[in-house]
């Protein structure tokens, strides 16, 4: 009796581990596509994990300048004052280790928008999307594989935006590099980064990509100028230049976010019987007029170079749906900042923290 259910035991098992077997073949066939996305993203972040080198020893290199040296050190300041001054996650794997990107861009990421509507595809991620929410961009270690990616979307009638990512995080989770590129970006610039970056790793906001970049964004911004006027002084070229090259940007976000919202308001006129053709003649005739309109932006700051408008060129929604993810609620979160904590950056990241962090 006891051999036989011995035997009736072990026929159990196997058909446990039959059924087993079958549904992780099932997945992995049903979800072929992402399990090889997954793959070559892991391998990619593999990639760096073995091919960083810790900074104390890029420091005794003879073969690096000492003028990148000298940048490696600014970083540690930038770092130290962003956690001893701003409050920032002190993660002691962030920013300690350098990656050699020899020149080439290390992620490529893929926005796709709706042709007629001012909406990005949110792409979630099997497994990883539990524990982190969605994103409006989809990013790629390997460049072929961004392309054909890229070229899928827009066979299914998307419009798709290529872009580089200048900085690599994963959100204070794993150790993440300074990437060599980085090392050539202006004080101010480099300063935002690091700060912008850090941020991610201070105050998770999850399932809402558009509120953490533009959280990052404007601590980036504010914790860049605060460094470079503790570090240079308010008179410094240094400060002023990235000022200066603010007054810009903020002018240009406000620019675009208003192109934005006027694109958005053109194709909720759109009527069934409208061919695409006419659609098309209506949306880039207004997206060739946001463009176009950029020049008063460049005539009021005489100092920067002339805006170059090529009609060949224009960019699509996910060019502004891109744009907005990154700068659309800059003005939201400085009111908050100036008007309900009056400027107190301790109480205003402390505010953020407990709204987001739970």
């Amino acid at each position: 009796m006891l051999f036989y259910q011995k035997q009736i035991n072990n026929r159990r098992k196997k058909r446990i581990w039959s059924i087993a077997i079958l549904l992780i073949t099932s997945f992995l066939v049903w979800q072929k596509s992402w399990v090889s996305y997954l793959y070559n993203q892991a391998k990619g972040g593999l990639d760096v994990a073995f091919n960083t080198r810790p900074l104390a020893e890029a420091l005794q290199d003879k073969s690096i300048p000492d003028s990148l040296k000298k940048r490696i050190l600014y970083i540690q300041e930038v770092r130290k004052y962003a956690i001893d001054s701003l409050g920032l996650q002190d993660n002691p794997d962030v920013y300690q280790t350098l990656y050699d990107q020899k020149g080439k861009p290390l992620v490529h990421l893929l926005t796709v928008a709706e042709k007629y509507k001012m909406e990005a595809k949110q792409f979630t991620f099997p497994v990883v999307s539990w524990f982190i929410g969605s994103f409006t961009y989809k990013g790629f270690f390997d460049s072929t594989a961004a392309v054909q990616e890229q070229s899928l979307w827009k066979s299914k009638g998307y419009d798709t935006e290529m872009g580089q990512g200048i900085a690599y995080s994963t959100l204070g989770w794993l150790p993440e590099p300074i990437l060599s590129n980085m090392l050539y970006y202006p004080d101010g610039k480099l300063a935002s980064v690091i700060i912008h970056e850090m941020t991610h790793g201070t105050i998770f906001v999850k399932n809402d990509h558009e509120t953490s970049e533009n959280l990052a964004n404007f601590i980036g911004d504010y914790g860049a100028k605060r460094f470079l006027k503790y570090k240079y002084g308010a008179e410094s070229k240094q400060y002023k230049r990235y000022v200066q090259s603010r007054i810009f940007r903020d002018k240009f976000i406000r620019h675009l976010n208003r192109g934005t919202i006027k694109l958005d308001s053109l194709y909720s006129t759109f009527q069934a019987n409208f061919t695409s053709k006419y659609k098309d003649s209506l949306k880039y005739s207004l997206i060739e007029k946001i463009e176009r309109s950029q020049d008063s932006i460049y005539a009021q700051l005489p100092n920067l170079p002339k805006y170059q408008f090529n009609k060949n060129d224009l960019p699509n929604n996910a060019y502004f749906v891109s744009f907005k993810t990154y700068n659309s609620k800059q003005n939201e979160f400085e009111n908050i900042f100036k008007n309900q904590f009056k400027s107190n950056f301790e109480g205003f990241l402390k505010f953020m923290k407990e709204k987001y962090n739970n």
